[in-house]
């Protein structure tokens, strides 16, 4: 049954969970777990990396990119591009940091990096360091909000001051996880380079 409002028809928007994606987060981990267990560096390196990759090119180009476009459009535009773009972040970002930290500790122990004498061991403690906060943001706070924005603007009639109110903080989460992906790249860099 479509609602309508003033006589024209609303389609309904898609869903906000597509229960599909599990399959996709579940390859990633099952890969992830494979290459733990199997315990080749190349390839846990290469899980993580990629993964780190995807991470932090995704949450770079949503914040430098997209974010500003979005701010920049008008409400009901806003409004499309977040209902679509939400379902398909609600699973990806999550995994992607999971997989990432996950596999970056059991890389550092496998290559020993975490018997390093300080202050060499500085450099794994900035990476667990940048790595805890990234995911407790993603996944305590930008994550769940922008849950709450997506059911509001599903809505008919959404609550804009609601929406303002719990997007009050999330583009300065936003921002200073850009600035902690870009200090995780600098580490990464300084860790493969040689400590």
């Amino acid at each position: 049954m479509e609602a309508s409002i003033a006589g024209a028809p609303v389609q309904p928007g898609p869903p906000l969970i597509r229960w599909n994606y599990l399959w996709y987060v579940a390859a990633v981990l099952l890969v992830m777990v494979a290459a733990i267990l199997i315990g080749n560096a190349w390839f846990l390196n290469w899980v993580h990396v990629m993964s780190g990759v995807l991470w932090t090119g995704i949450d770079l180009f949503m914040g430098f990119v997209i974010g500003p476009i979005i701010r920049s459009v008008s409400v009901p535009i806003r409004k499309e591009i977040i209902i679509r773009l939400t379902p398909v972040t609600l699973f990806l970002m999550p995994t992607l940091s999971i997989t990432t930290g996950t596999a970056g500790w059991f890389l550092a122990v496998q290559l020993g990096l975490t018997q390093m004498p300080w202050p060499q061991l500085g450099w794994i403690v900035a990476a667990l360091v940048l790595v805890t906060l990234m995911a407790i943001q993603g996944l305590g706070y930008l994550l769940p909000t922008s849950v709450r924005v997506c059911l509001e603007l599903q809505k008919p009639q959404p609550d804009g001051p609601r929406i303002g109110r719990m997007m009050s903080r999330f583009y300065y989460v936003v921002a200073s996880q850009g600035v902690m992906q870009i200090a995780i790249i600098v580490v990464m860099a300084r860790l493969v380079t040689g400590v």
